[in-house]
């Protein structure tokens, strides 16, 4: 990615998202697709889209933050620590570097997604 063109500007809700792949972590099947559209040229801060379809999967912080807006769908995430947030579109979420929880997606999720990777 060219990280001098600005790509930012493209409206989330409508942004065309690459092809779905098999979401590694899911428990029954799950869809999912990214679409990087900054990345620091260090590779330490990146931006951009995510969506996924309906199900379960475990999520792991492991070496990074993420801040992540809802844009459209509904989940539920668990924390390990007995954390329950209801995401709408709207939602804002934080999951810090070591955090581990649950995701249930109750309609197909997008995020606008901002990740720090901790070196």
């Amino acid at each position: 990615m060219t990280n001098n063109i600005p790509t930012l500007a493209q409206d989330a809700m409508t942004a065309v998202m690459p092809e779905a792949v098999a979401k590694a972590t899911s428990i029954d099947g799950q869809f999912e697709s990214t679409l990087e559209q900054w990345a620091s040229a260090d590779g330490s801060l990146e931006s951009g889209l995510w969506e996924c379809t309906p199900g379960t999967f475990n999520a792991r912080r492991d070496g990074y933050d993420e801040v992540a807006h809802v844009v459209s769908g509904t989940a539920t995430v668990t924390g390990d620590d007995g954390v329950v947030v209801e995401l709408v579109p709207g939602s804002t979420i934080v999951t810090p570097a070591g955090w581990t929880g649950k995701w249930v997606i109750h309609e197909t999720m997008r995020k606008l997604y901002v990740i720090r990777t901790i070196s």
